[in-house]
């Protein structure tokens, strides 16, 4: 991630601005559809099931006079295994190399010792812009989101002494409420620069990663809430079906979906294989939407025994 000179003048790049923000918050607190509605598409998954995201997607906003790269991270929280401290670094890295930060807080649930966590690590980042966006607007009324409002001020006074956080922008990413003036406020914290990302580009993320992370949310739709946190995906190939008409490609996906216990892996299979086929089908319309041509995925499932909290597999399946 690229630094730029602060004292370089806004002229030097015709006023234009392009740097890196990152949407920090307790797990569900709507980072990622944040991020998807910001962007215009699909980039990251999301899920009613915290604790989902599990790489940093960088969304991009591309406009006539800034680029905006956003930086979509697990949430913050108090760690219980070996993956959730690997994922709270993670957070602590990108939060170190960033242009601004945004702190999502849900409108429709109490500030709690969760976001006072997370509020105080922000705290100790040091001088970098941080922006309070109270998700979820859309979920309650307009006297309980002024509430929430207050509530959020007080506890950026708290943390960051009288000044508190640099802007409060109430926002809905489902209905479209104030999205464009979030993407405006974090722009304005951007140094000048020229653009970062080719026009149109979306995200850096490889492909592979962003076909794992569409397996990851089917297959997470309707189930219990432990498995969120067992599951991981790893896309083992991606290659080009043999033999097929130039006019008529198709691609083959092969991937493995690991958990930690048998029990768990028949809830993902399901009686007959039934689960694991709508999952199949779930998933294969967005990635063949992201890869432009139709697909065979094949999926299987195995066992990968507390690998949450095994070093060598971490290492193994990707964190």
């Amino acid at each position: 991630m690229s630094k730029k000179n602060k004292a370089e003048s806004h002229d030097d790049f015709g006023g234009f601005r392009a740097g890196f923000s990152v949407l920090v918050g307790r797990p569900n607190a709507g980072k990622s559809t944040l991020t998807n509605a910001l962007v215009g598409k699909k980039v990251a998954i999301t899920s009613a099931k915290p604790q989902t995201t599990r790489h940093t997607i960088r969304g991009i906003v591309h406009r006539q006079d800034a680029q905006l790269i956003l930086v979509d991270t697990p949430g913050l929280h108090r760690p219980r295994t070996l993956l959730g401290k690997r994922l709270n670094d993670l957070v602590a890295d990108t939060l170190a190399e960033v242009d601004a930060i945004g702190f999502c807080l849900p409108a429709n649930e109490k500030i709690g010792p969760g976001d006072k966590f997370i509020a105080a690590q922000l705290a100790a980042v040091g001088r970098k812009p941080v922006i309070a966006i109270v998700t979820k607007a859309d979920t309650v009324d307009r006297q309980a989101l002024t509430e929430q409002l207050l509530a959020v001020a007080a506890l950026g006074r708290e943390v960051l002494g009288e000044e508190g956080w640099k802007d409060i922008v109430p926002v809905s990413a489902t209905d479209g409420f104030q999205v464009d003036t979030v993407a405006d406020v974090l722009i304005s914290h951007m140094p000048p620069s020229p653009p970062l990302y080719p026009d149109g580009e979306l995200t850096d993320e490889p492909e592979a990663v962003m076909v794992a992370e569409l397996i990851r949310e089917a297959a997470l739709e309707g189930v219990r809430d432990e498995l969120p946190h067992s599951l991981a995906v790893v896309v083992e190939e991606i290659v080009p079906r043999e033999d097929r008409p130039e006019d008529s490609p198709l691609l083959d996906v092969r991937v493995n979906l690991y958990v930690e216990r048998p029990s768990q892996k028949a809830i993902i299979i399901g009686k007959g294989g039934s689960r694991l086929r709508e999952v199949g089908t779930n998933a294969r319309k967005g990635i063949e939407a992201l890869l432009g041509t139709r697909i065979y995925l094949d999926l299987h499932v195995k066992v990968a025994k507390d690998w949450q909290r095994d070093p060598k597999q971490l290492v193994k399946l990707g964190f």
